[in-house]
């Protein structure tokens, strides 16, 4: 088997065993560092859009540099990187903590921890809102934060995929609307925009293949599209179709309502078993990728 093949599938089992331990070093608290460092220092005065386009660009560009030349030099040290460029069973544990907050303490320790997930305020919501919010979030990110990463480590190994997670890291923390970020951050939120329009879609898919959805299916093509992102809508349609539930609606972020499409149509009470499905659905995508990726490799030689 060759090194990207035992790479991927240490780091696949490595996210499984370990998630994403907080005493551990991450790379994407040095990206955090360098975006919010280099933010300050040039978004200010005059050419902000074409400054952050240029940062932006620097950035990505350097990240993929920096892991194309390292596994030239240490190629068995991808194993570790694939590792950190996957986020699935932090992604569910973070769910799960939600779900245990909620049900031990309370809806107002259930509120907080959601707040360390979702950027929208969760002040006033209720039980049945707080998980709904953390379904949105693991399928919104069980794109965002499992499929494209192995999509791009698909198509150009570690160095492809930690330029994507650079990319995401970017989109997280200046690709908003505020005032503060509207031109410097346009080209982050665009590029990352581009960047899962096929991951989005192609996570739909595999949800409702693990699942045998045909309402999932239908959510994918009637309501994906409704989302305020170009690329969200399309996991949280699978899984509201799969789950026969209703997702979106209006928000609060800053104090201000945000008005959204609803995605699906049939609202109904959240149980706290569900996210066992919900978890089950995350795991089987995240497996069938590496499958489908490890097909690839051996019988296409991608």
């Amino acid at each position: 088997m060759d090194q990207k093949l035992i790479a991927l599938i240490i780091g696949y089992v490595l996210d499984l065993l370990l998630g994403d331990p907080r005493w551990l070093p991450h790379p994407i608290r040095l990206f955090g560092t360098m975006i919010d460092k280099g933010e300050r220092w040039l978004n200010k005065g005059e050419y902000r859009f074409v400054k952050g386009m240029l940062f932006s660009v620097f950035l990505c560009g350097g990240v993929y540099a920096v892991f194309f030349v390292l596994l030239l030099y240490v190629p068995w040290i991808g194993g570790l990187f694939v590792f950190y460029g996957l986020a699935n069973s932090s992604l569910l544990q973070e769910g799960r903590e939600v779900f245990r907050e909620l049900d031990t303490n309370g809806l107002e320790a259930g509120r907080k921890r959601l707040s360390w997930i979702v950027g929208r305020d969760t002040s006033r919501l209720d039980g049945n809102q707080i998980r709904t919010a953390v379904f949105e979030t693991l399928s919104e990110n069980l794109s965002d934060g499992v499929i494209a990463p192995l999509f791009y480590y698909a198509i150009g190994g570690v160095p492809a995929m930690m330029t994507y997670k650079m990319i995401n890291t970017l989109d997280s923390m200046i690709g908003y609307k505020k005032e503060r970020y509207r031109l410097f951050g346009r080209f982050a939120a665009r590029l990352d925009d581009v960047a899962n329009y096929i991951p989005a879609r192609l996570t739909a898919l595999l949800m409702v293949l693990v699942t045998g959805s045909k309402r999932g299916l239908l959510y994918i093509f009637k309501y994906g599209h409704q989302h305020a992102s170009p690329n969200s809508g399309y996991p949280e349609a699978a899984l509201a179709g799969i789950l026969h539930c209703r997702f979106g609606g209006p928000n609060t972020y800053d104090g201000v309502v945000v008005e959204k499409p609803y995605i699906g149509d049939h609202p109904r009470f959240i149980f706290e078993k569900e996210l066992i499905k919900v978890m089950y659905i995350n795991h089987a995508v995240t497996f069938l990728m590496v499958i489908v990726i490890i097909l690839l490799r051996l019988f296409i030689k991608i």
